[in-house]
């Protein structure tokens, strides 16, 4: 069975984007791989989080996770400092990485740019961390979006390198692996491009039902159609994308149909979409308060992954020691 390895970022709550894309993905690939979910706290610290904020990131984004359906029995979920071999396996990859390949990276630039008074050196060998987070259980595929392709194509070009060098074939070159032509991008509450953190444009599984019909009330819309069977602009092809989604079909036919008569009201089908969307996140919001308070299950579930990721990663760091020359 081929090996999946993917990061899960610890900042902020999944929202209907996060869940219609990486959440359903990971659902399927547990599924079908031998998948390696781990928590990225590590990646964190490039930005200098206090500690305390560290702490909760972890266990909140691992109980929205839990909710949502990742089963720790179907694939090992961690924490990435939990595994040290992680660590031995960053600084040979980083001992055969160049300077000039790391500073042409399109994330260290950006990262330089947005916060220029904290140049670390994390950030200039973020590349070769993420490689160390892949190649430590000789993974096959990474599910990844375009904005990590750069960071793929090195650890590609890293596990190349480290066999070349050692005239092995210990690491398989990872390939970027995504559902993305089964997925549905969720669109934002702006009325453009997609749901997101940054944007303000999203709709959290953890929101309650009050936040939730706020926000929808104030989504984007048009003054309406003045010619039957139109096309739909980009704004209102959000709301009847969220309706296929979250709404019956029967619901989503019948403001179609009002739609494309010329008798729309976009209040009515705000209201209907908003009542939609609560009853579709409520059971995942409850699940998230349930595990969020169950810290000792949150306890075991990490110490279980911990012990199989390490497992794993003890493996290969032994094998990559023998080829080094620390015998």
């Amino acid at each position: 069975m081929e090996t999946v390895v993917s990061g899960i970022r610890p900042t902020g709550n999944l929202h209907l984007g996060n869940y219609f894309g990486a959440v359903k993905n990971f659902l399927k690939m547990q599924d079908e791989y031998k998948c390696f979910f781990f928590i990225a706290d590590w990646h964190s610290l490039t930005t200098h989080p206090r500690p305390e904020n560290i702490q909760l990131s972890v266990r909140k984004i691992l109980a929205e996770y839990l909710a949502c359906g990742l089963d720790p029995e179907k694939a090992t979920i961690y924490v990435q400092s939990d595994v040290k071999e992680v660590l031995e396996l960053y600084l040979f990859l980083n001992m055969n990485a160049y300077l000039g390949e790391l500073e042409r990276t399109t994330t260290f630039k950006e990262k330089a740019r947005k916060q220029p008074d904290n140049v670390n050196a994390g950030l200039l060998t973020y590349p070769t961390l993420m490689a160390a987070d892949i190649l430590i259980h000789r993974a096959h595929k990474v599910p990844v979006g375009k904005d990590q392709e750069q960071n793929m194509e090195m650890a590609r070009k890293f596990a190349r390198r480290f066999n070349t060098i050692y005239e092995c074939d210990l690491f398989p070159e990872p390939a970027s692996f995504s559902y993305s032509g089964e997925g549905i991008k969720i669109p934002g509450l702006d009325g453009s491009g997609k749901m997101g953190k940054s944007e303000g444009n999203a709709i959290y599984l953890i929101d309650e039902p009050s936040v939730i019909r706020k926000k929808v009330m104030k989504a984007v819309t048009d003054s309406g159609p003045t010619v039957p069977n139109s096309e739909k602009p980009e704004v209102i092809r959000n709301l009847f994308t969220l309706l296929e989604v979250v709404s019956s079909r029967e619901v989503y036919d019948f403001f179609n149909e009002k739609y494309n008569n010329c008798e729309i009201r976009y209040g009515d089908l705000k209201k209907q979409l908003a009542e939609d969307i609560v009853s579709f996140t409520t059971p995942i919001r409850e699940r998230i308060q349930e595990f969020a308070s169950d810290t000792a299950y949150l306890d075991k579930v990490v110490a279980m992954g911990a012990e199989k990721s390490r497992e794993s990663a003890r493996a290969t760091i032994q094998e990559v020691r023998h080829l080094i020359g620390f015998r």
